[in-house]
């Protein structure tokens, strides 16, 4: 799907509302913004992250275990 849009001030992208509800970003999601080739490539960041309850208890293992795998999948990208 391609949809025009525009650079507004301070070089702001607004998506389009399409492109919003397809892949259910709402405000304030982390995305991953990277350059390949001549284009601008935009993903969500939510899907590496595993869901846990509001106030669950996380070790910095987890963190850094979510970090690396991360890491690893923007890098293969």
């Amino acid at each position: 799907m391609g949809l025009v849009s525009r650079v507004g001030r301070k070089y702001a992208i607004y998506l389009p509302r399409k492109i919003v509800e397809e892949l259910d970003i709402s405000e304030g999601d982390r995305i991953i913004i990277s350059v390949e080739d001549d284009r601008i490539v935009i993903r969500p960041v939510r899907r590496f992250f595993r869901r846990k309850p509001y106030w669950s208890r996380t070790s910095v293992k987890e963190i850094e275990d979510e970090a690396e795998e991360i890491t690893r999948r923007t890098e293969k990208d």
